[in-house]
């Protein structure tokens, strides 16, 4: 029996090694990876240029205080600012404490900077925050809140683009909208570019916050630094995570310069967020996907992949629909999703996630061949007719 707590519903394979697109379990199995961690290790597994820099800081500082000043997380701030429209950065450890971060942030800023008794944030149904107290009240997903009663207040969850109920749940209390421009968890669910520009009018005519949550979507995953730079939007607070570290555990936001005086010192802190060597660790990957035109070569890719899943639609009727942006894909499918995925794992070695009973996601590494995904695609076409003439 295991000493851990079953909270994870685990596949029964041990992984004990990785390189480049591919994982080996205990047994000396194979795997492609299609799952990257859940959208962390983007970079492939143990990426070499990301190595180095964690082996250099390995011999010289792997932790400090943040009551010092920290010279490598300073690098990794200003890189990230660079690449936002926003200029402070917090970092911590995950992807749930960045959001957690981000809500105190709106609520100190409403009610220490502009003095106005607002705390109540919108989300969405279907979206994903994370597991502490707020972030999953936060999320519009009744199944991570079962058996956690009683539930922080001051959240509010509307229906995903729908502009209309949106509108109708703004009070005089609201002081910020929280949302993922694309849905990971919920089903890799696009924003409707109608509704990222509604939401920018009412934040602006309600003098509301933007917190658009990152994590998944961020650090190159869609093609560009991050999502909502595909529809033109500048949030006032960005968080991000998966991707931020090639596997080493960091989160952060990013904030506009408004936002500073709310987060004074003493107001919020972390033992190790953006310790040395996680610092090292971003700073490397951010380097490493600029260096090597990794956001080019995830629209390219990320093209192909959507026009080869699009043919596998055509040939299947089962497939409802496919949907996604640059290696962030979701095919929804008419029937369970879990035999196709343990069928992909268990036969031909090749992993895949779920997002929801029915749509299966894929979150290859930037590192993907285009061969790879055609044998994966081809692997897939195989198992979703094997799959639908036992059903």
């Amino acid at each position: 029996m295991s000493s851990l707590f079953p909270n994870y519903g685990r596949w029964p394979i041990q992984i004990v090694k990785g390189e480049g697109n591919y994982l080996w379990d205990a047994a000396g199995n194979k795997y492609l990876d299609l799952v990257a961690g859940i959208a962390v290790t983007s970079l492939g597994n143990v990426p070499p240029k990301v190595k180095a820099k964690v082996q250099e800081q390995l011999d010289t500082l792997w932790h400090c205080s943040n009551l010092f000043e920290i010279p490598v997380q300073e690098k990794l701030a200003d890189k990230l600012v660079s690449l936002t429209c926003g200029s402070r950065a917090f970092f911590c450890n995950s992807g749930a404490e960045a959001n957690e971060a981000a809500i105190k942030l709106a609520r100190r800023y409403m009610q220490k900077i502009k003095g106005e008794n607002r705390y109540e944030v919108i989300t969405f149904t279907q979206s994903f925050h994370g597991r502490t107290l707020a972030t999953l009240t936060a999320t519009g997903q009744d199944k991570v809140k079962d058996g956690f009663a009683p539930l922080p207040e001051g959240f509010v969850t509307v229906p995903y683009n729908d502009l209309e109920a949106l509108t109708a749940a703004i009070t005089d209390k609201t002081c910020a909208i929280m949302l993922e421009m694309i849905q990971g968890e919920g089903g890799v669910h696009p924003a409707d570019p109608e509704f990222a520009e509604g939401i920018k009018q009412l934040c602006d005519q309600h003098d509301l916050l933007l917190i658009v949550d990152e994590v998944q979507t961020g650090i190159g995953r869609t093609g560009k630094w991050f999502a909502h730079q595909h529809y033109g939007l500048e949030p006032d607070i960005i968080t991000m995570a998966k991707g931020l570290g090639s596997g080493f555990p960091i989160g952060a936001i990013v904030g506009k310069e408004k936002l500073a005086d709310a987060f004074s010192a003493g107001s919020h802190g972390t033992t190790f967020g953006g310790n040395p060597l996680a610092s090292a660790a971003g700073l490397a990957t951010l380097e490493t996907i600029e260096e090597d035109h990794y956001l080019d070569r995830v629209t390219e890719i990320g093209a192909f992949f959507a026009e080869e899943l699009q043919k596998l639609a055509a040939k299947h009727p089962e497939v409802v629909n496919v949907r996604g942006k640059g290696l962030m894909m979701g095919v929804e499918l008419a029937m369970e999703a879990a035999p196709v995925v343990n069928a992909m794992r268990e036969q031909y070695h090749i992993l895949l996630l779920m997002a929801g009973p029915n749509v299966v996601r894929l979150l290859p590494p930037f590192t993907i061949t285009k061969e790879e995904i055609a044998h994966a695609v081809t692997v897939l076409d195989d198992v979703l007719t094997a799959v639908k003439a036992n059903v």
